[in-house]
Parts: C-alpha cells; structure tokens; sequence
C-alpha cells in the first residue's frame, strides 16, 4: 500500500466522484482509477458502489476512510513538528473563522510578535468548520457558537452582545435601548441562515414569539452597515463588529440574553506549533481587553 494511493483515495471518498477528484488533484482520470483500483486489489475489497464516473463509499470504504484519515494526518501532523523545530520563525497558520470582526486587530497583534508567520484564514459556514476541525486541517478556529466534539478543544473567549443596528431616520433612533417584541414588524437584513449569528438570533426570535422578516440574506456581513444605512431594513449587529457611523445608530436589546459567545477551537491531536501557541495568547489577550470596555 503506497501513500499515494491514500491521499487519491481521501480525495475520491470525500467528493464522490471521479471527475471532480481528479481536477483537485491535478492527475488525469484514468491515472485516478487505475490507483483506486489498485488499492482495492491490495485490499482485498471494493470501496465504492459505482454508479458511471459516480462513486458512493460502500461500508468497507467508509470503515477504511476512518483509518485513512487518522494515518494521514498523524504523518502531516510529524511533517508540522519538523518543520516547526527547523524553522520556528517561519511558517503559516491555518484559520477558520464564523466572525471575522475581531481577526485583522489580532492578526495585527500578532504580527507584532510573529512578522515572518504567514496566515491562510477561511470564512466559513458553522458545518464547513466542523468538517475541517475534525479533520484537523486548521490550527485554529474562532468560532460562534461554541463547537462540542470528543476531538475537538473549545475555549471560551468572549461574551459578545448582540444589538441592532437601526439608520438615522428610524422610529427607533432616538433609543438607546429596544425590546425585542417591538421589532416583530420590521424588516431585516442579515446574513444567511447557517452562521452560527444568524441561527442564534433567529432562535432568540422565535422564543420571543416572532420570526424575523429578511428582505436581505448574504455572505458578506460587512454589505449590511451599507443596507442598513440606505434604510432597506435593519440588522443584529454583535457589538465586537459594529463601527461608528454618523448614519447609524445601536440599540441595546432589553429583558433579553442576546447574546454569543466566541469560543477558540482546536483538534486535540494535532501539533500545536509554538508560533500557533503564542497565537492563541495573543486570542485570550485580545479578547480579555475589549471585555473591560461597555457598550
């Protein structure tokens, strides 16, 4: 059994399908088949139910794939460990985050310590970041909500109210505060439903007796201070990515817990580099200083 043949195997298992793998891999199709094949051959067993260039891991591929993770990323995890005591000043860090608000002023922070580590950050939905964590291909994420999970380290570094964002010429405007039962007529704009804000707020909505009415739902929370601000409707905005503009204006939420909690993750097992561990100082840190600011 080759290494090779395991990382083609990884690739097929986790797309389902030939013509796909074999464009993320960057190898022709009958190369991909021809290894998959052989690996079977070595096996003793096929791993895939074939449906035309369509493949579905049948019970011995998903028994394999378990293994084959595992013995893959302890390999990338010792890769890690050398690199890191070879070359400690260098490198990059791999991060996912659900809220970005708060990265670039740690990054920032960071780079003061670490000028020569590189970063590679994703934006990602709740499940794309469970996806990534259990395979544990990030160091680290920055999460909200919290992530449970047997392999999974959580750390709780913030408690960030949540508030609404109102334009200038609201009805609302000249509050500082709102409950959220008044808000059951109003037109919202926000991102969509799978990050982890989005479906926190909802539910809290619900509970309240009402669902929010979006006429915006996008992948770019920073568009909605634009929306907001040309009067298409308002938004739940956390207080750690709110901005000051002269056109807007944040209301507290009354009687209500609104609030989410940023949580750190990591993988338990995998290699925490000592530029990675002076990252997640530089978390903690960060975020024990804003807590000392109020609203």
């Amino acid at each position: 059994m080759e290494l090779l043949q395991l990382q083609y195997f990884l690739a097929v298992a986790r797309l389902e399908h030939v013509t796909e793998a074999a464009r993320s891999l960057h190898v022709t199709q009958s190369s991909l088949s021809k290894t998959i094949q052989r690996l079977e051959e070595d096996l003793g067993v096929p791993l895939f139910d074939r449906i035309g260039r369509k493949l579905r891991l049948n019970e011995f591929g998903s028994r394999f794939l378990r293994r084959a993770e595992r013995a893959l990323f302890e390999l990338e995890q010792g890769k890690q460990e050398l690199s890191d005591l070879s070359s400690p000043e260098h490198g990059t860090l791999e991060l996912a985050v659900t809220t970005a608000s708060t990265l670039p002023n740690i990054l920032r922070e960071f780079r003061k310590k670490r000028p020569y580590i590189q970063f590679h950050v994703q934006m990602l939905t709740m499940q794309e970041m469970v996806t990534l964590l259990h395979r544990g291909e990030v160091d680290f994420c920055l999460s909200s909500p919290p992530i449970e999970g047997d392999d999974i380290e959580c750390q709780i570094v913030f408690i960030d109210p949540i508030l609404v964002a109102v334009p200038k010429g609201h009805r609302l405007a000249d509050r500082s505060s709102v409950s959220l039962t008044e808000l059951r007529d109003e037109w919202f704009v926000g991102v969509k439903r799978g990050y982890g804000t989005r479906d926190l707020v909802d539910s809290i909505c619900k509970s309240a007796g009402f669902v929010p009415k979006y006429v915006y739902e996008g992948d770019e929370p920073a568009r909605l201070f634009t929306l907001v601000e040309a009067e298409i409707g308002i938004a739940f905005i956390p207080s750690t990515a709110r901005y000051s503009h002269e056109h807007i204006k944040y209301l507290q939420v009354e009687n209500h817990e609104l609030v989410r909690e940023i949580a750190l993750l990591w993988h338990r097992s995998r290699y925490i580099s000592r530029a990675a561990m002076e990252f997640r100082e530089v978390v903690v840190q960060y975020f024990a200083s804003i807590s000392k600011l109020t609203i």
